[in-house]
C-alpha cells in the first residue's frame, strides 16, 4: 500500500468526502480510500483498498491582452470665443458621431451649457463644453477618441483640460423618443 501511495503525485489540494483530489503536472486523480474492516469502519490499522480514477486537465495560458474597457465620465471644455466655430461644424459632429453610438464606444452625450436655454435654437445656447460617457480602458485612450472628433480638430473642444473620472453607473434611463440601440450593443 505504501509504494501505491509513494507513486502517486505528491501534491494533494483539497480533501472530500473520503476522497483525495491529486493534482499533478499531469492532469487531476480523484482517489478513495475505502475501508475494508466492517467490525470498526472508524479504525485505522484495518486493511484499505485504493481505487483510483484520473481525469486529464489541459492548462491554457490566456492570450487575450486587451485591456479592460471601463465606462469614464467625461466633461470637455470649449475654448472661449467658439460659439459661431461649434455652429459651423456642428452638422459634421453629430455625423461623426454614429458611428461611436452604433459600437457602443459612446453610452451617453451631450452639451454642457452655462444656463438654461430659454429656447430650442441652439444658435442661442451658451455652450460651457460637451459631456459624454465613453467606454475607454485608460485616460490616454479617452483623450485620443476626443482628439479624433471635428470639435478638438477644428479648435472647439479643449481636450487638455478635459476633466474624466471612471463611472459606475447605478441606473441609465433612455431619452423620450430616442432610437433603442440593437440587442448586443
Amino acid at each position: 500500500m505504501a509504494s501505491v501511495l509513494r507513486s502517486l503525485p505528491r501534491r494533494i489540494s483539497t480533501r472530500s468526502h473520503n476522497c483525495s483530489f491529486i493534482t499533478s503536472a499531469f492532469g487531476t486523480s480523484c482517489s478513495k480510500i475505502y475501508n475494508t474492516n466492517t467490525t470498526n469502519p472508524r479504525s485505522h490499522i484495518s486493511p484499505l483498498t485504493l481505487t483510483t480514477t484520473s481525469t486529464t486537465q489541459r492548462r491554457t495560458m490566456a492570450t487575450d491582452t486587451t485591456p479592460k474597457k471601463y465606462e469614464w465620465l467625461v466633461v470637455v471644455p470649449d475654448f472661449p470665443g467658439v460659439h459661431q466655430k461649434r455652429m459651423d461644424v456642428r452638422p459634421q459632429h453629430f455625423a461623426g458621431l454614429q458611428p461611436s453610438i452604433d459600437s457602443g464606444l459612446f453610452q451617453m452625450g451631450g452639451a454642457v451649457l452655462n444656463e438654461v436655454p430659454e429656447g430650442t435654437d441652439p444658435s442661442k445656447y451658451s455652450f460651457a463644453g460637451s459631456t459624454i460617457v465613453v467606454q475607454a480602458a485608460s485616460r490616454e485612450e479617452v483623450k485620443e477618441i476626443l482628439r479624433r472628433d471635428i470639435y478638438a480638430q477644428s479648435g472647439v473642444w479643449d481636450v487638455e483640460n478635459t476633466q474624466m473620472w471612471p463611472l459606475l453607473c447605478a441606473f441609465r434611463y433612455p431619452v423620450k423618443g430616442q432610437k433603442e440601440p440593437a440587442q448586443g450593443q
